[in-house]
């Protein structure tokens, strides 16, 4: 069934491509949502290729807000932009609800990785969105949501991946849980500094709107995990799926919003934003080496460094007001990421960390 699927999506690429060859550009977008969702459906039936499917919906919302943006920007008198902030904190919350206390009690467990990482990661990836922004010559609303993403907090995405790449996923945890609680005060004196000249900043407003969007909310997921947990199963179990969906409809929403600039200056943006993920993994896992760190830790640093929390970035924009302008590179970012994080997973997944490496020859050698 799922290949019969596969095929589907082949046919409908296909078809998509000979129409947009043939000039009937508007005629190609069903065939071309058909494809992503339909490759979305067949992944599943294959254990590597089933984490991908979420992502490939999300290709297929933002084909779909491409071509129908009309129909995400605004229903009647309501706009659907006000959604994005109570989303957030939905997401925010449902993060909350999958810490606990001991995340941050991490911190004193491996207070050299957590420091490391933090600081790494509020350093490397602003430096690298304000280069990119420099050079970029997009417009500065633009070019100032580069800047945005990297002065953002990582995501949850970072701590699957680093579950998945074999990477030492409790500090990955406690690097995230730390990185986001000093959001509200990082993020905005970053932006100030680094992106002020290409759009002003308010520093104060900044703060109060990001501790709206994360520490009330998570503040309220850790309680309801603290006392909660296990008696509500049926939320535990539905939380990752709001998250998901959350975070898929604000990226239509702001993919609508901003359509006219996207496909105007999109393949730029989307090049800077690609150098901007791997120039992270690449100097993160750098960082770690320098400070002589195991294999399993630089691998942590370079997805916690190069993987970002778009959603966030995203709401950031949202309550600046300039969505359609600022949003945009957070937008990308964020199935972007999630895209070169599961390439980079597989890759170290199938290639054991040199430390262990070493011990198994070790064994083997003492053992002949």
């Amino acid at each position: 069934m799922h290949k019969l699927i596969l095929g589907l999506a082949g046919v409908c690429l296909l078809v998509a491509l000979a129409l947009m060859v043939s000039g009937n550009l508007p005629m190609a977008g069903p065939f071309l949502i058909a494809c992503f969702l339909s490759v979305a459906i067949g992944f599943r039936g294959y254990k590597n290729l089933k984490g991908f499917s979420y992502t490939v919906v999300i290709f297929a919302a933002v084909v779909t807000a491409l071509y129908y943006p009309q129909y995400f920007v605004s229903v009647g008198d309501f706009k659907f932009s006000t959604l994005i902030t109570p989303l957030i904190q939905l997401i925010m919350f449902g993060m909350g609800t999958s810490m606990s206390l001991d995340d941050f009690v991490g911190v004193i467990r491996m207070p050299k990785g957590v420091l490391i990482g933090v600081i790494s990661h509020f350093i490397i990836m602003p430096s690298l969105g304000y280069f990119l922004a420099s050079i970029s010559g997009l417009p500065p609303e633009i070019a100032a949501g580069i800047i945005l993403i990297g002065c953002s907090p990582n995501g949850m995405a970072s701590n699957v991946i680093s579950y998945l790449a074999k990477a030492n996923l409790a500090l990955s945890i406690t690097i995230t849980a730390v990185s986001t609680m000093l959001a509200p005060f990082v993020t905005p004196v970053l932006m100030k500094l680094l992106a002020g000249a290409f759009v002003e900043i308010n520093t104060v407003h900044m703060m109060i709107d990001i501790a709206k969007m994360v520490i009330i909310p998570i503040g309220a997921g850790l309680l309801f995990n603290r006392f909660l947990s296990g008696k509500a199963v049926w939320l535990d179990n539905l939380m990752p799926y709001v998250s998901m969906f959350g975070i898929a409809f604000i990226i239509v929403i702001i993919t609508a919003a901003g359509r006219d600039s996207l496909l105007t200056i999109g393949p730029l943006l989307l090049g800077l934003v690609l150098v901007h993920n791997l120039s992270g993994y690449f100097l993160g896992y750098w960082s770690g080496r320098l400070f002589r760190m195991s294999e399993r830790d630089c691998r942590t640093m370079a997805i916690e460094v190069g993987m970002q929390n778009g959603g966030l970035a995203s709401g950031i924009a949202k309550e600046m007001g300039k969505m359609a302008t600022v949003g945009l590179a957070p937008a990308i970012f964020g199935p972007l990421m999630n895209i070169t994080g599961s390439i980079l997973a597989s890759w170290w997944h199938s290639r054991m960390p040199k430390e262990e490496r070493d011990a198994v020859q070790e064994m083997e050698y003492r053992r002949h």
